[in-house]
């Protein structure tokens, strides 16, 4: 059974773009003895921290923790304005040292399975890896809330950037995964709230096969390198989506390559 009130409050990180879209989600809890825990730390724009600094001070709230579900910039690159503005906040994160030197905060590690409390409530750390090597959903059981970073988006797909770590067979994982919890909501980094999880995950699940079906016939058609493949599918799209359209490409050459389907030669790939 679970709980009806669990209600997160949105802030946006105010970074729209081609890849973010309005921009990133950032979720705020508090708790009822005035304890706060954020769940991704956006990229240090001013209007969020005010935003972010105005919601505490008018609960007569204290941020004591930051959840970041990866190292991408546009989740974890607000953390040093954040530990500027809040030096008592711990930052948790699952480690991806390479990566998360660059924002020079003291990272304290997160493994999956590892129950972290904010703002007086217990989120459950989901290491799913795929779209990033680190990952992480943060899962609500007594709501059935899952805060998924980027796995998915309503009414988008999300892109496997197999240059920094991406791995499509993780990724499908990941949302098989998901699927097996039986989520009543999820709340993404990107988009609105989806409260018809399993629809959604079923969706991601089919439109990856899709894609895979499409990269098989672009080869058989005697398309041979990524850009040609990408560009025989994704005719049309903007130029500013290509370099994504490419990235998710070779992730999905990558896993039929793995499961003995595709081969690359030279950067020349064959059945």
């Amino acid at each position: 059974m679970f709980v009806t009130r669990f209600e997160p409050q949105l802030l946006t990180a105010h970074n729209p773009g081609p890849m973010t879209g309005p921009g990133n989600n950032t979720y705020l809890l508090i708790g009822g003895e005035g304890s706060a825990g954020l769940i991704d730390a956006g990229v240090g724009e001013s209007a969020h921290l005010e935003e972010l600094t105005w919601t505490l001070d008018a609960r007569s709230a204290r941020l004591e923790r930051v959840l970041v579900t990866h190292g991408h910039r546009d989740h974890a690159g607000g953390a040093p304005a954040i530990a500027a503005a809040f030096p008592e906040a711990v930052f948790t994160k699952y480690p991806w040292p390479e990566e998360d030197a660059q924002y020079g905060v003291a990272w304290r590690s997160a493994g999956d399975g590892d129950v972290i409390v904010a703002a007086e409530e217990p989120l459950t750390a989901l290491h799913t890896p795929g779209h990033s090597p680190d990952h992480m959903a943060f899962w609500h059981r007594p709501s059935g809330t899952i805060f998924t970073g980027d796995l998915v988006a309503q009414g988008s797909s999300v892109m496997i950037h197999w240059s920094r770590g991406g791995d499509l067979a993780q990724y499908l994982a990941s949302l098989e995964r998901l699927l097996t919890l039986a989520p009543r909501r999820l709340l993404p980094a990107h988009g609105p709230a989806i409260d018809d999880p399993r629809t959604v995950l079923l969706g991601y699940l089919e439109h990856r096969r899709q894609r895979e079906r499409q990269v098989l016939d672009a080869l058989r058609a005697g398309h041979d390198t990524v850009q040609a493949i990408a560009e025989s599918i994704y005719d049309g799209l903007a130029p500013a989506l290509m370099p994504a359209a490419r990235e998710n490409v070779r992730a999905h050459l990558e896993k039929l390559r793995t499961d003995g389907r595709a081969a690359n030669e030279d950067g020349r790939w064959t059945l």
